[in-house]
C-alpha cells in the first residue's frame, strides 16, 4: 500500500491504495463516489470514463499511481447541483433508459464539448463511439449533444 494525495472534484483527498489500483476503485471505494460505474472492466465501454485535466478516460484502466497531480473530475463533480448544460440537455431529451452507462456518456460528450464547442455530426459519433449503450440511447445522446452545443 501506498498514499496517494490526489486532486478530485476540485478537492485534496489523500488514500491509500496499491499502485496497481484502478482509479475506479479509488473513487468507488475509497471516496465513496458511486457515480463512475463499472461496467467492463477493460476499458472497453466507457461506463467509467472521467477526465484527468479534462481528457476523458476509462477510469477502470488508469492506475492510481499514473494520476500525478492531474485532476481528477467525476460525474458528481461535472455539477454540484447537477446542472451542467449537458445534464440539462440529458433532461430534456429523456436520454437514459437503464441509465448506467449515462455518467460515462456525459463525462466523454463534456471532454468534447470542452475541446469542440460546436461538433459535427460526424465529430460527435467519432467522439462517443466506444461509449456503449446497451439500451441503445445513441440518437437521442447525439441530440442532447447538439442541444448542450448549442447553447455553449
Amino acid at each position: 500500500m501506498a498514499t496517494y494525495n490526489l486532486r478530485v472534484n476540485g478537492k485534496s483527498v489523500q488514500v491509500d491504495a496499491d499502485p496497481d489500483t484502478p482509479v475506479l476503485w479509488v473513487l468507488r471505494d475509497s471516496l465513496n463516489l458511486v457515480g463512475t460505474k463499472y461496467g467492463c472492466g477493460i476499458g472497453q465501454c466507457g461506463a467509467c470514463t472521467v477526465h484527468l485535466d479534462g481528457t476523458a478516460v476509462r477510469a477502470c484502466s488508469v492506475p492510481v499511481s499514473s494520476v500525478g497531480d492531474k485532476a481528477v473530475t467525476t460525474i458528481e463533480g461535472l455539477s454540484e447541483k447537477a446542472d451542467h448544460v449537458l445534464q440539462q440537455a440529458w433532461r430534456e431529451h429523456d436520454v437514459p433508459q437503464c441509465g448506467y452507462c449515462q455518467a460515462g456518456q456525459i463525462m466523454n460528450a463534456s471532454a468534447l464539448l470542452s475541446n469542440n464547442p460546436k461538433p459535427s455530426d460526424q465529430e460527435i459519433e467519432n467522439a462517443m463511439d466506444g461509449n456503449l449503450c446497451r439500451c441503445g440511447t445513441y440518437l437521442k445522446i447525439k441530440a442532447a449533444i447538439k442541444t448542450a452545443s448549442s447553447k455553449l
